[in-house]
């Protein structure tokens, strides 16, 4: 197993439409790197399944989001289908302070807030140099629309919507500075793997 260079913890941020195979990329990437962490969102929509307060995301009430929002507790916030999510601040920061690095799955709204914050951190905040930001995409948006209606998990209305935002968020590729398309899985991960080796060991 690989283990990051400690000279510079880094903060890895992925984005990519719904359906484009980020979460699975995600996984395989923390299950090979004990030196990676994920990074736990806030979220105002309600648990799925399994999910546990805490560990897959904090919970919070849209009052109680706003209030850390008026705070500004996040480093970054955004609306997605309807719901809330955003990472805090503290959270990114006490774990990189620490020699920890940092695994964001998060959309382009978010990312772009990051970069943000990134640019405008003093020379000596952690948070300066350890952005690593990559854009999962599909082959096509015919694939991605195969894909989505493979999985059966969405009605016809939110597939649309999905696509839809699916089209917004490709346009905003460009802002990351890698671009990993995902045609095949074991390419696509091989990809991902090759970025985040290189980026760790020229901290």
């Amino acid at each position: 197993m690989n283990a990051m260079a400690r000279t510079r913890p880094l903060l890895i941020v992925i984005s990519a439409p719904s359906g484009a195979g980020k979460t699975t990329l995600c996984d395989r990437l923390l299950e090979e790197r004990s030196d990676l962490a994920y990074s736990v969102s806030c979220t105002t929509r309600p648990p799925r399944g399994s999910e546990v307060d805490g560990e897959d995301y904090f919970f919070l009430s849209g009052r109680e989001f706003e209030e850390k929002v008026k705070a500004g507790a996040f480093l970054e916030h955004a609306i997605v289908h309807g719901y809330r999510y955003g990472t805090l601040r503290e959270t990114v920061l006490t774990a990189l302070a620490g020699g920890d690095s940092l695994l964001m799955d998060i959309d382009v709204q978010g990312a772009a807030q990051v970069r943000r914050a990134v640019s405008g951190a003093s020379d000596g905040d952690v948070l300066k140099g350890a952005l690593v930001d990559i854009f999962i995409a599909p082959p096509s948006m015919e694939a991605l629309r195969e894909r989505l209606e493979t999985r059966n998990e969405d009605s016809p209305r939110v597939i649309e919507e999905r696509l839809r935002n699916a089209a917004d968020e490709m346009a905003r590729a460009p802002e990351f500075r890698y671009r990993v398309v995902n045609d095949d899985l074991e390419h696509a991960w091989r990809a991902l793997r090759e970025i985040v080796v290189w980026e760790a060991s020229h901290g």
